[in-house]
Formats: C-alpha cells, sequence, structure tokens
C-alpha cells in the first residue's frame, strides 16, 4: 500500500523545456543586477558567502561571485546556493505575470486524485524548496501548493545518494517501502530503490521506456496507479 508519493519536477511533472528556456534565460539575464540591488538583504548576502565558500573564494568580491554563479548557471550546477538566489529571481517574474509555472495536462487531476485517496505528496528536486513552491503555486492549472504536505531540496542531500531518501522517509514518517518516487533520471530511482523506496520512471514523448529499465516504466501521470 503506497501512503506517500514524492516527485521530482522537471521532465516529471513539468517541462524540461520550461526550466531550461524560460526559468534558467530569466534567472541568468537578471541575476547580475539582481544582486547589485539586493546585496543589502541578509538572506541574498547569506547565499553569496555561501556560494563563495562553496567555491573556496577566501576573499572574493561582489562581482566575482556574481561571474561564479553566471557560470554555474552555463554548466548546470546543483548548486544550493545558486538555486536559492535564482528562486528570489523566478519569484519576482511569477509575481510580476511574466511566466506561470508549467505543468503537464494530465498532472493536476491525477494530483487531486491521490490527495483524496489520503495519499500524502511531497516534492523532491535540485531546485530550491522556495523555488518548487512558485513553480506550484503560480502554475497554469492553478495553485497546487494546498496539494502538497512537504517540500525538498538538495539540503537534504543530492538526489543519486541513497542517504537523501533514507532522510525523507524518516522526516516523512512513513516506511520506505509504502512511499513511491517518480523521477525522469534513472540514476535518481536507483537511489531511491536503494534506500527501500517504490519507484516509476516517467519516460514522456519523445522519449519511450527502455526495455531493460530497472524500474517500472510510464508515460504520463495517468498511467501511474499507486497501489
Amino acid at each position: 500500500m503506497i501512503k506517500a508519493i514524492v516527485t521530482d519536477i522537471e521532465g516529471t511533472t513539468s517541462s524540461i523545456d520550461f526550466v531550461k528556456d524560460v526559468l534558467f534565460p530569466y534567472a541568468r539575464e537578471r541575476l547580475p543586477a539582481y544582486v547589485e540591488t539586493h546585496a543589502d538583504r541578509p538572506e541574498v548576502q547569506h547565499w553569496l558567502h555561501e556560494a563563495a565558500r562553496e567555491a573556496g573564494l577566501v576573499s572574493a568580491d561582489r562581482q566575482e561571485v556574481i561571474d561564479l554563479l553566471l557560470r554555474w548557471i552555463d554548466e548546470d550546477r546543483k548548486a544550493t546556493p545558486l538555486k536559492a538566489l535564482q528562486g528570489m529571481i523566478w519569484e519576482d517574474g511569477y509575481v510580476g505575470g511574466d511566466f506561470q509555472g508549467h505543468v503537464y495536462p494530465e498532472v493536476a487531476g491525477k494530483l487531486h486524485e491521490w490527495k483524496v485517496r489520503g495519499i500524502a505528496l511531497y516534492v523532491y528536486s535540485s531546485g530550491s524548496v522556495a523555488a518548487q513552491k512558485l513553480l506550484y503555486a503560480n502554475s497554469e492549472a492553478g495553485d497546487l501548493t494546498p496539494l502538497f504536505s512537504g517540500y525538498f531540496d538538495t539540503e537534504i542531500g543530492g538526489k543519486r545518494d541513497a542517504d537523501s531518501y533514507r532522510r525523507i522517509a524518516a522526516q516523512i514518517g512513513v516506511p520506505a517501502g509504502e512511499i513511491l518516487f517518480l523521477s525522469d533520471v534513472t540514476p535518481e530511482l536507483d537511489a531511491a530503490a536503494a534506500a527501500g523506496f517504490t519507484t516509476t520512471l516517467l519516460a514522456r514523448a519523445p522519449a519511450t521506456c527502455p526495455a531493460d529499465s530497472r524500474h517500472r516504466c510510464v508515460p504520463d501521470f495517468a498511467a501511474i496507479s499507486p497501489a
């Protein structure tokens, strides 16, 4: 019996293209000015410091840290300080109506269905918790945040590390075997399975399910039937 579902975002509930072609360029274009105009905010100072610390920069000036963050964006670096700052910039975009969070057409209906069935829903993404909440609060299907019981990002650990999923299970308070993890990335599913999770691979068109998949594979949420 599945009592909780933990879902990835990119390629799972939402298009990778939305993140790659809309969110990332939006943050990259605005990051230098945002840092310069918000550098006095404690949370911005904190994440700039954390970025410099992670890169081993002992006495970096503000421009050096900005250059570092831009390089991380270009490298698609899964760095927590970068994700936090991107989330702050995206908040301005959502609030200003520059874009809405993409979700695949069948996702909202299935999330509502699972919620009604008493299955607790969670998100685990490399994007910051703040960015996750923004996407779902401002989605094309309306505010989906009331459906979720919690959110996890890389502060709990890397998505390809089995210990991350053990920590999630402990925080959720549900046995690992009763948690279903959804993702389009096989190494993430491997890590979740190693922690005892039930797993399902999303292979959205034009991708197809690999014949040798180690995980149950479906083309979309409509094909998922938690038991």
